[in-house]
C-alpha cells in the first residue's frame, strides 16, 4: 500500500513556504523546478509577465500590483520607455518664460539691425552708383570732343555744332540723342541728322545739308536763299548758278505767300537736274506756277502743286520724246490727264 504525505514548512526569513510532496516513496519538491534557472531566464519571465500586463482593455494601464517583484524599478522603467516613451519616472523640463521672451528679443534685434545694415549698404552703393554715372566727369561731355561733318555753303558745321554744345557739361547717358537729331533736322536746310554717342566724353554728329530750293528776290534786289519749306538758310550778293529766283514784294510776305509755298513745293518735288535748269519762275495766281527751262528753251505751267507725281512723270515723257514735243516749247500740265502741247 503506498503512503503519500505532504509536508509544509515556514522559511525561517519570513519568506514563504513550500510545499513538498512524497510518491511512491520519493520526495518532489516544486522549488526544485526552479533550480538551474539564470537571471536572464528570470528577466525574461518578467518581461512576458509585463507584456501580459500591460495587454488591458486600454492598452495604455499597467497595473502596478501585476509585475514581478524581482524586477528591478530600473529595468521596469527602461522596458516601459521601450515600447510607449518616457514613463512616469522621468522628471519632466522646467522651461523659464520670462528667459525664453529675452531671448527671442535678442535675437529679434540682431535680425533687425542685420537687416538695417543690409539696407543702408546697398543705399549707398546706389548713391554711389548714381553719382559716378550721372555726376562725376567719368562720362561727362567734353565740347572738343563733338565731332560734326556733313555740312556745305549753306549750311555749315560750326552751326550744328553749336546746337550740340548747348548739352553742356553733362552726363552721355543723360543725353538724348533722340532730341538732339530732332533739333539739328528742324534746322532750315537740313534733311536728316544722326547722332551717335561715343565713350567716354564725345558725341558724333552727322547731317545732310540740302541747297536753297530758291532765292527770294525783293522789290530792294535783296536776295535770300531759303529751303523747301520757305526757311531762311542766309543772304546772297549775287546770284546762284542753278538755284531759281523767285520774285516777291518783300521777305516777310513772300515766306508767308501761299503762292511761294506751293510754288517751293514744286522746286523740291523736281530732280535735281531740271531744277538745276530753271532760270525763271512766275506765278501771277497760286494756279498759275510757271518754271522756265534753260532761259526759255522750255517753259512749264504747273498750275498748283497738286498731283505733283503725275504731272511730273507727264513732263519728263513728254519733254524727252522729241516725237511728242516737236518744235514746240510750252507745255501745260496744270491737267495732267490732258497735257497741252504749245
Amino acid at each position: 500500500m503506498t503512503t503519500r504525505r505532504v509536508i509544509s514548512s515556514q522559511d525561517p526569513k519570513g519568506q514563504e513556504g513550500s510545499k513538498r510532496s512524497v510518491k511512491s516513496g520519493g520526495l518532489i519538491s516544486r522549488r526544485g523546478k526552479s533550480k538551474g534557472k539564470t537571471p536572464a531566464d528570470v528577466d525574461k519571465s518578467s518581461a512576458r509577465t509585463i507584456s501580459s500586463t500591460k495587454k488591458s482593455k486600454t492598452d495604455d494601464f499597467v497595473d502596478a500590483r501585476n509585475m514581478p517583484s524581482n524586477q528591478a524599478v530600473s529595468n521596469r522603467i527602461g522596458a516601459d520607455q521601450d515600447q510607449q516613451g518616457m514613463g512616469v519616472f522621468v522628471r519632466p523640463k522646467v522651461i523659464d518664460f520670462q528667459a525664453r521672451v529675452q531671448e527671442k528679443k535678442s535675437v529679434n534685434r540682431r535680425v533687425i539691425l542685420i537687416r538695417t545694415g543690409i539696407s543702408v549698404l546697398v543705399l549707398a552703393l546706389v548713391a554711389a552708383l548714381v553719382w559716378l554715372l550721372f555726376i562725376s566727369p567719368v562720362f561727362r561731355l567734353h565740347a572738343e570732343d563733338i565731332e560734326v561733318s556733313g555740312g556745305n555753303a549753306w549750311v555749315n558745321n560750326e552751326r550744328v555744332e553749336t546746337i550740340v554744345k548747348g548739352q553742356g557739361d553733362r552726363s552721355l547717358l543723360l543725353i538724348s540723342t533722340g532730341a538732339i537729331e530732332r533739333d539739328i533736322g528742324g534746322m532750315a536746310g537740313v534733311t536728316d541728322a544722326q547722332v551717335h554717342k561715343h565713350f567716354p566724353h564725345g558725341l558724333r554728329v552727322t547731317f545732310n545739308a540740302q541747297e536753297p530750293t530758291a532765292i527770294l528776290k525783293d522789290s530792294n534786289d535783296t536776295m535770300t536763299a531759303v529751303d523747301r519749306e520757305g526757311r531762311v538758310l542766309n543772304t546772297v550778293d549775287k546770284p546762284v548758278n542753278d538755284i531759281p529766283i523767285i520774285q516777291v514784294s518783300n521777305l516777310e510776305h513772300g515766306k508767308s505767300d501761299l503762292v511761294v509755298k506751293q510754288t517751293l513745293r514744286i522746286l523740291s518735288a523736281m530732280p535735281e537736274t531740271m531744277r538745276h535748269s530753271v532760270t525763271k519762275v512766275t506765278a501771277d495766281t497760286q494756279d498759275s506756277i510757271t518754271t522756265e527751262l534753260n532761259n526759255g528753251e522750255r517753259v512749264i505751267v504747273w498750275g498748283d502743286s497738286s498731283d505733283l507725281k503725275l504731272k511730273l512723270a507727264v513732263v519728263d515723257k513728254i519733254i524727252n520724246d522729241p516725237s511728242k514735243i516737236g518744235d514746240k516749247h510750252q507745255l501745260d500740265v496744270s491737267a495732267p490727264l490732258r497735257p497741252i502741247v504749245r
